[in-house]
Order: C-alpha cells, then structure tokens, then sequence
C-alpha cells in the first residue's frame, strides 16, 4: 500500500487502484507510521506527499514487494500437482500398473511419470520421487524406505536347451552346463559372483549388459541364467531348473525422496501403493 500510495500520488487514486475505499488506505498510512514511528507522508488539501525518508525506503519496500511476489509464485507452484517420477531397472508388470490406475482413478489430476534405468538415480538430488530397487545393502538413510517384499531368484533354461543339455538338479549338477550372465557397471553384481562361486569362468558362454538380453539369450537356449521370480513368472517359455536359491533372496525396496515425500501426492500414493504390493507379492 506504501508503494501504491507513493507510485499514485494520492490517497484517492490509490484507493481507486487496490480497490479500497480513501478512508481506510488513509487509516492505514497513520498506523503504520505509528509503527515505525516515522512521518511517511506530508498532508495537506491537494493530498498526500512523500516526506525524503519516505523516499529513502522505497528501494527497500520495492525488494520486499518482489520477494513477496516471488515467495507467493513459488508456493503456486508447489502446491500444483506434478507427475510423480518413478525410477525401477526395467517395465512394470500388468498387475503393478493396475495399481497405478487404481490411484489415479481414486484420485483424479495425479499423473506418473517412469523412468525405467538400471542406473541408481539420485533421489535427494531430484532425479526422481520414487525409486523401486532390489539389493543386499542397506539404502540411503537419508531416504524413506518401505520393504515391500523380498526378491527371489532361480536358475532358468529353455526347452531347447534342456533338449539338448538336460537341466541341472541342484548347485551340485553344474559341471558341464552353460550359463548366461548379466553385468552392468551401475549394478550390484552379487548374482554374477555367486554363479562364479559355483561354475569355471569358461562356463559363462555370453554376458549382457540389459537383463532383458539375457533372458532373451536363456529364451533362445544359449544356457541357463538366474532370473528373478517376478519376472520369470510372467514368461512361460523359461523353465526353472531346481527350487529357489535362498542365498540370493534380497529385499524389494520402495524408496522416497523426503523433499518429494512432503508432497500430499506422494505421501498419498506411498501409504496406497506399498501394503497392496506387499499383499500382492508375498
């Protein structure tokens, strides 16, 4: 109002400008000088005039006006609705994305975005909201963590190769076998190292960098490959050789940046989504 009131010259223009009657912007100078305890304005018939220390501070009120107006177009858009971005090594299942189709009915204007990437994105840095993630070590304390279930892994081959090679009954049956192995700089490769506990290295015939190249390689009847149950279950054309390998069972995290967390949006799909995928995936 200070500034309006300098900016207009008057008290009655002003008024006319923030659209409030002359009387009460006049009431609102008077308090604010006895605020401060300093004579904003010179009165006299022909209006209000600015006294030299009203003057002084108008380079400090108008850095305060810009600030206000910037907190105020920061608050805006943080309070709109943005897609809630999700990291995970690769595609969602059927049942997964009925999950996510389920909240966006429950709750209309919230939109996903999916970054599918093998590489582990940096959440604190604003890479993405939501991680999904499947390892052995603990994750960043700095990070909300909800288990959702645990990962299982066994050892898969194809028809083809079974027609050829027989398949394996237990670790002990490995000799003379080949194997197919996924290896990624960005990835925690505790799979590789544990097949290399248990076969040559001359054994591993074909390594691949995109997990789905491998299975695509075990489809193929190139050798026989470790594979997580989620996804094996979905593909019919893998055979598993023996019982699941208990050793290389690890937990299946749903990671939360806490900036993002703090978002009503994200909370509300975390508290949705984590005990239905639980359920869902014992």
């Amino acid at each position: 109002m200070f500034l309006t009131v300098v900016r207009e010259g008057s008290t009655l223009s002003a008024s006319r400008k923030l659209g409030v009657a002359q009387p009460t912007v006049a009431r609102r100078i008077e308090a604010l000088e006895n605020e401060i305890g300093l004579k904003l304005f010179e009165r006299d018939t022909r209006g209000f005039k600015p006294t030299e220390e009203a003057r002084s501070l108008i380079p400090l009120v108008e850095a305060i006006e810009e600030a206000a107006e910037t907190f105020a177009s920061k608050t805006r858009d943080l309070a709109e609705l943005r897609p809630i971005r999700i990291t995970a090594p690769g595609i969602f299942s059927d049942r997964v994305m009925d999950m996510f189709s389920e909240f966006t009915t429950l709750n209309p204007g919230v939109a996903f975005e999916f970054i599918p990437s093998l590489k582990v994105l940096d959440l604190s840095a604003g890479e993405a909201d939501i991680a999904f993630r499947i390892g052995g070590s603990e994750p960043d304390k700095t990070l909300i963590c909800r288990k959702i279930s645990t990962a299982k892994w066994a050892l898969f081959g194809a028809q083809s190769y079974a027609d050829k090679f027989g398949l394996p009954k237990s670790v002990d049956d490995f000799q003379g076998h080949r194997f197919v192995t996924f290896e990624h700089f960005d990835v925690p490769d505790y799979e590789r190292r544990w097949l290399l506990r248990h076969v040559s290295p001359d054994q591993i015939v074909k390594s691949f960098s995109e997990p789905e190249l491998m299975r695509a390689s075990i489809r193929a009847g190139h050798g026989l490959g470790l594979v997580n149950l989620r996804l094996a279950e979905a593909d019919h054309t893998l055979i598993r050789c023996f019982d699941n390998i208990e050793e290389l069972s690890s937990s299946n995290m749903m990671l939360i940046a806490p900036a993002a967390y703090r978002r009503p949006e994200v909370k509300a799909f975390t508290k949705f989504f984590a005990p239905r995928y639980a359920a869902t995936f014992k």
